[in-house]
C-alpha cells in the first residue's frame, strides 16, 4: 500500500443487519480487504444487549481467520450487573482485545456514570474503548472526552470522529485536550478535505483508519486516506501504525 506499512481497519461488524443488506460473510469481507490491501480488521457484534451472545459470535468469527480479524468485546449498561463479568470473560476466556460501546442503544449519554464500570475496567487493563459518536444527545464526542479525562489510563476512540459538523470539530477538540483520545475515520459524510482536517487538527498520531465493513466498503473508506494530501509518514500512521501501537500487535 505505502511501502511495507501495515493496514489495519479499526471498525468492522460481526452480525447481520438485513434491512441494510449488511451480512458478515467472511469470504466477501476478505475479498474486499484483499482488494484494498487491508491486512487485518477489528470486528465486534453490537446486536445482543447483554453482550454475551454477540461476543461469542465475534470470537467464533475471528477464530475462522485469526490471522486477519481482531475481536472487540461489546457490553451495554442496559445490563449493568453483567458488564464487568462479561468483559472479564470476553478478554480472559475469548481472547478479545478491546471494547466497543454503542450509546444509541442505551438511555445513557457517554458522560453518565452508568458507563464508569466499563471505563474503569479499561483503565485497569490499559485497554482501548471505541464508541460510536455523532450529534445525538447520548453520543456526542465531548461526552466521550469527559470520560477520557476521568479515566486517563484507558484509550478512547471516537468512532466516525463525530460523523458530521459541528461534532467533527468537537472530536478534534477532544483529541487536542486529552492525550488518550483518538479519532476513527469511517463515515458516509466525508467530503474532500476531511481526512486532512482530522490529521491537521488532532495530529497524525491520533487518527485511525476504519471502514465500517461490511456496512461500508473498505476500498472507498481507505481510498480517502491514500489520496489525501498528507505525507507518506502520516498516511502510514493513520492506515495502521497507530492501531498497531494501540493494540500492542506484533
Amino acid at each position: 500500500m505505502i511501502g511495507d506499512a501495515p493496514v489495519i481497519d479499526f471498525h468492522g461488524h460481526v452480525g447481520n443487519w438485513e434491512s441494510l443488506a449488511m451480512l458478515d460473510d467472511p469470504s466477501r469481507m476478505l475479498h474486499a480487504m484483499d482488494a484494498a490491501g487491508v491486512d487485518r480488521a477489528c470486528v465486534f457484534n453490537i446486536f445482543h444487549p447483554d453482550g454475551r451472545r454477540g461476543n461469542d459470535a465475534t470470537a467464533a468469527f475471528v477464530a475462522r481467520h485469526a490471522d486477519r480479524f481482531i475481536g472487540f468485546a461489546y457490553v451495554s449498561p442496559m445490563m449493568s450487573d453483567r458488564m464487568v463479568p462479561e468483559l472479564e470473560r470476553a478478554m480472559d476466556d475469548l481472547g478479545l482485545r478491546a471494547i466497543k460501546i454503542y450509546p444509541p442503544y442505551t438511555t445513557y449519554p457517554l458522560d453518565h456514570e452508568a458507563w464508569h464500570p466499563v471505563f474503569s475496567f479499561a483503565q485497569e487493563r490499559g485497554l482501548v474503548v471505541i464508541s460510536h459518536t455523532d450529534g445525538g444527545y447520548v453520543s456526542q464526542p465531548a461526552r466521550l472526552g469527559v470520560a477520557a479525562g476521568h479515566f486517563p489510563g484507558a484509550f478512547f476512540v471516537a468512532g466516525h470522529a463525530g460523523n458530521i459538523e459541528p461534532c467533527r470539530i468537537q472530536s478534534i477538540e477532544m483529541a487536542r485536550t486529552h492525550d488518550n483520545f483518538y479519532l476513527e475515520t469511517c463515515s458516509t459524510y466525508r467530503q474532500p478535505g476531511v481526512i486532512e482536517q482530522l490529521v491537521q487538527g488532532a495530529g497524525a498520531d491520533r487518527v485511525l483508519f476504519g471502514s465500517d465493513q461490511p456496512l461500508m466498503d473498505p476500498r472507498t473508506q481507505l481510498g480517502k486516506i491514500i489520496t489525501a494530501d498528507l505525507s507518506d509518514d502520516d498516511k502510514r500512521k493513520v492506515i495502521g501504525g497507530n492501531a498497531k501501537r494501540l493494540l500492542g500487535l506484533d
